[in-house]
């Protein structure tokens, strides 16, 4: 007779408790993906697979999704449909793929092709961040600095020249305005941003919110132009790779659309999966949202034409992440110049109020 152990579910102390729910990084789905494919294309059946990776991850959140996937393969469910009961880790686009991916029996090349992607997604999101950081860190030095000297170098400058009886210079006594003003209006000020906030907020939680925020960000000069080339090579990228994962084009579309998270898109889009069911195919509805570039028309025609959509796409998209990447640098050379010279000014000002002011003491003292 075997003895089984049986363990009380450990109590979690109130420190420990979970208020929002651990995220597994995309890194983490791509490595997953990588070694899970490699796996299947050994011969190693899909349970082993997953047991030997929900072993070795390093993440507890990861671990527990996978455990919860090994389990529900035990009882002989699907993969998809245990990728399914985990949304918030499997994106859309992705659990379609694999479920499509089952079907065909292409598991090990459909995994190898989602770890590209997402690799590819992780590099321009990295791209994007790096344009960001430097005007970032050059705007925060400059605003620490003014902050520095307006509060705590101009005062003594004020009590000097007050203990001289002498008046301040004009760009002194300007800046000393400004921060009197927000040392005494600080409670107000901070209680209009805060309820500004709040306004904006839920407002953005609408979809009229959203939509007039996704709108306004594709208007704005450099930036707009940028956001739509990212979002019509991720659409490429996210059919192309449905597609030829034999997923039927009505459910690509829809799933392609709605990894773009932008209403104006996603609106657009709409009409182009009706056109499309119409027989009207895809490229002309395409161009008719005046969303995606002719080039981008005139390369999904084409595939259209010649059969050959899943890899025109992949061509699209291609093109569109070198374009990509040719925009961000282009709007990192015109950021950086502009937070320099904007951010040099403010500095520049306050370091001229303060000369103005020491010159002012010497010309009191040498009267």
């Amino acid at each position: 007779m075997t003895m089984t152990e049986v363990r009380t579910p450990e109590k979690k102390s109130l420190l420990k408790m979970e208020i929002t729910p651990a995220r597994v990084k995309r890194e983490e789905i791509m490595h997953l993906s990588r070694q899970l494919g490699a796996f299947v294309h050994a011969g190693l059946p899909i349970l082993d697979a997953v047991r030997i990776l929900g072993e070795e991850a390093k993440s507890s959140t990861l671990r527990k999704v996978l455990v919860e996937i090994e389990e529900g393969l035990r009882r002989g469910e699907r993969l998809a449909d245990c990728l399914d009961r985990h949304p918030r880790v499997f994106p859309d686009f992705y659990r379609g793929i694999m479920r499509s991916a089952e079907l065909t029996g292409q598991l090990d090349v459909v995994l190898d092709q989602l770890a590209k992607y997402l690799e590819r997604d992780l590099e321009a999101r990295r791209r994007i961040s790096a344009a960001l950081v430097y005007p970032a860190v050059i705007a925060a030095m400059s605003v620490f600095t003014i902050i520095v000297l307006a509060v705590f170098v101009l005062p003594k400058f004020k009590n000097l020249f007050e203990s001289l009886d002498a008046k301040l210079p004009l760009p002194t006594r300007m800046l000393l305005a400004v921060t009197d003003f927000l040392t005494a209006q600080w409670p107000f000020l901070l209680g209009g941003t805060a309820a500004l906030a709040l306004i904006i907020y839920a407002t953005l939680r609408t979809q009229g919110g959203r939509r007039m925020r996704d709108a306004f960000v594709l208007k704005i000069p450099y930036i707009g132009p940028t956001v739509r080339i990212a979002l019509v090579e991720r659409f490429c990228r996210v059919l192309s790779s449905m597609a030829g994962a034999g997923v039927p084009l009505p459910e690509a579309l829809r799933v392609a659309t709605q990894s773009l998270h932008n209403l104006v898109f996603m609106r657009s889009l709409s009409t182009v999966g009706d056109a499309m069911m119409r027989g009207e195919g895809l490229a002309g509805p395409l161009s008719r949202t005046n969303l995606f570039p002719g080039t981008a028309a005139r390369m999904i025609r084409v595939g259209e034409e010649t059969g050959t959509l899943d890899h025109q796409l992949d061509v699209t998209a291609r093109y569109y992440e070198s374009e990509l990447d040719f925009r961000l640098k282009k709007l990192t050379a015109f950021f950086e110049p502009a937070v320099i010279v904007v951010m040099g000014g403010l500095v520049g000002f306050v370091a001229i109020a303060l000369v103005s002011a020491m010159y002012g003491i010497f010309g009191q003292v040498n009267v």
